[in-house]
């Protein structure tokens, strides 16, 4: 599924046309970024969570070389399904 099926969807589940049912979606997607963005964490009770996690610097290796390099530290967007999800997907 991608956000033009997700888009269609919504607008055939809720009565609504597509031009609503995407600012909708553009809407919630806009607003899990800007809190992941701000490094909040979204809760999404029965589907799961998204959070922001702290990556420490490390070294690595450049394959073609084997030259050691230094990765930089960073973030990163993860997310935990809820129960719910888990055994929707398992069953």
């Amino acid at each position: 599924m991608n956000t033009s099926d997700l888009i269609d969807h919504v607008a055939a589940d809720a009565d609504l046309t597509k031009a609503q049912a995407k600012a909708i979606v553009d809407g919630v997607l806009a607003r899990i970024t800007a809190a992941a963005a701000k490094g909040e964490e979204v809760n999404l009770p029965g589907f799961g969570k998204f959070k922001v996690q702290d990556r420490a610097a490390r070294q690595g290796r450049n394959p073609a070389t084997g030259a050691t390099i230094q990765i930089a530290a960073s973030k990163k967007v993860t997310f935990q399904p809820a129960k719910a999800l888990k055994d929707a997907v398992s069953s």
